[in-house]
């Protein structure tokens, strides 16, 4: 277990102002740890924060897709903290249109924010938690890093590439007592659906009327999705307090019931395209 026992913890979180990661915080700071929380506008999360006793957070506004800003937050957590437990990389936005639909720029930011954000913190504190030995990184994917949905293109990529990474990085630091974790949400009660959080293509095509019908009915959904998210917020603790559990974990049932239909249809190809996979094999 690399969660200590005789200490709070020190956590370093990513996109804390709104949504998960503002849940994430509250459920921090009540349980008496220390946060370090990122942000974009400290004035936004403190004031979502109002009420709450925030003694033990520091707030910083980072620019994640910026490698020195990124080093500096880090070294400013270790500084007044002296050493960072777990990181939850959770900072991020959703996107919905069809792939033709998207431009340069959306595909450049979409990456920079959830991938290249994700890699800069990564980079930042792997010295500190190698040197300790301990720590753990959990990188908040989502349910479409494993399945993906018509109109979600764009965001799947990106998060599809966040589970690469991440998969790839418990493999490689296995062997410094470094703990990982994939974190995959379904649909939860947040801001995630609404213009703070959800982008959208600046021009459509008609050629895509089921997209748009589908954008409608996320637009609607606010208030009725089925997980909670101070319940995701509390099993984040608890993923970072067992520290050995499994490299992915969905969290709501219906997250875990897209994944075990993604893993019966993957086995299905597999088992159609045997025959032809063995068949180009050298003959020996």
């Amino acid at each position: 277990m690399t969660y200590p026992t005789n200490r709070s913890a020190t956590w370093f979180v990513t996109g804390t102002s709104r949504g998960l990661g503002l849940d994430l915080v509250k459920e921090l700071l009540a349980g008496g740890n220390q946060v370090a929380a990122t942000t974009r506008s400290t004035e936004r999360l403190l004031a979502a924060l109002e009420g709450v006793d925030t003694t033990g957070l520091l707030p910083l506004e980072v620019q994640l897709t910026d490698q020195d800003d990124v080093t500096r937050a880090v070294e400013t957590a270790i500084t007044r903290f002296g050493q960072i437990d777990v990181v939850v990389n959770n900072a991020g936005y959703g996107y919905l249109g069809a792939i033709e639909e998207t431009t340069d720029e959306d595909v450049r930011q979409m990456f920079d924010v959830q991938v290249r954000g994700t890699w800069n913190v990564i980079r930042a504190v792997l010295p500190g938690m190698r040197a300790a030995r301990s720590g753990h990184i959990i990188n908040i994917s989502s349910i479409l890093g494993l399945v993906l949905f018509p109109g979600w293109g764009l965001y799947c990529a990106a998060k599809y590439a966040v589970e690469g990474l991440t998969e790839s990085l418990a493999a490689e630091i296995t062997e410094h007592g470094i703990q990982v974790t994939i974190v995959e949400p379904g649909y939860f009660n947040t801001d995630f659906l609404t213009s703070n959080s959800l982008a959208l293509p600046g021009n459509t095509s008609d050629a895509y009327p089921a997209i748009r019908e589908m954008v409608q009915a996320h637009q609607a959904m606010p208030g009725t999705q089925l997980g909670d998210p101070a319940k995701a917020a509390a099993a984040l603790v608890t993923i970072a307090q067992r520290g050995n559990g499994p490299l992915r974990q969905q969290l709501g049932s219906d997250s875990s019931g897209f994944a075990s239909s993604k893993v019966a249809a993957l086995t299905a190809d597999i088992d159609a395209g045997r025959e032809l996979a063995f068949s180009t094999d050298y003959v020996r």
